[in-house]
């Protein structure tokens, strides 16, 4: 994806270690290629993967290379996230109790992700991959993150989340339980 910056190899698979290590463990920050969000979107998106994005320069890069399907947010298979206008995190797909792997996947643009930040939302996070509990600081609305944790209240079925800040990721995913403070 050189049209965003990222090296189509080192840095695609730089962004999926990061993520396959953010994923098991909730929470964690994870360093990938900057801009974390498009590395993100372009590791995830191939082909056979529908997006909703309003970044113009992902999307150009994506359907230079054959991988944009576009979709709204309710129907895409990857919700890039980077304004929060006009859609709903709990209309997105979260699958099946037999497919829920069709949930999902939304990738939040924020300015930061952190442990422990007091002028942030901070959320709770407990559940596989979270050794006990775990705090989760995002410069995100408490409402969109308490829409988010409604959106994954029915576990197997919900939405997986990935936050991207610059060069860091933290993921959460539906299997995860969310308490916003």
């Amino acid at each position: 994806m050189r049209a965003l910056g990222l090296d189509p190899v080192h840095d695609t698979r730089r962004t999926f270690d990061g993520l396959l290590e953010a994923m098991s463990r909730p929470g964690t920050v994870q360093s990938v290629p900057d801009p974390a969000d498009h590395a993100v979107v372009a590791t995830l998106v191939d082909h056979e993967v529908t997006i909703a994005t309003e970044d113009d320069r992902l999307a150009d890069a994506l359907a230079g290379q054959g991988r944009l399907e576009r979709a709204p947010p309710a129907a895409a298979d990857v919700v890039h996230a980077p304004h929060r206008t006009g859609w709903d995190v709990r209309e997105c797909e979260r699958g099946t109790l037999v497919e829920p792997s069709e949930g999902a996947t939304v990738v939040y643009q924020v300015e930061s992700v952190c442990r422990g930040r007091d002028d942030w939302t901070t959320v709770t996070l407990s559940g596989p991959g979270v050794d006990g509990t775990g705090t989760l600081s995002v410069s995100l609305p408490a409402s969109e993150l308490s829409a988010l944790a409604a959106s994954q209240a029915d576990y197997p079925r919900g939405v997986d989340a990935v936050f991207a800040a610059t060069d860091r990721v933290v993921a959460v995913p539906r299997s995860v339980r969310m308490e916003v403070a």
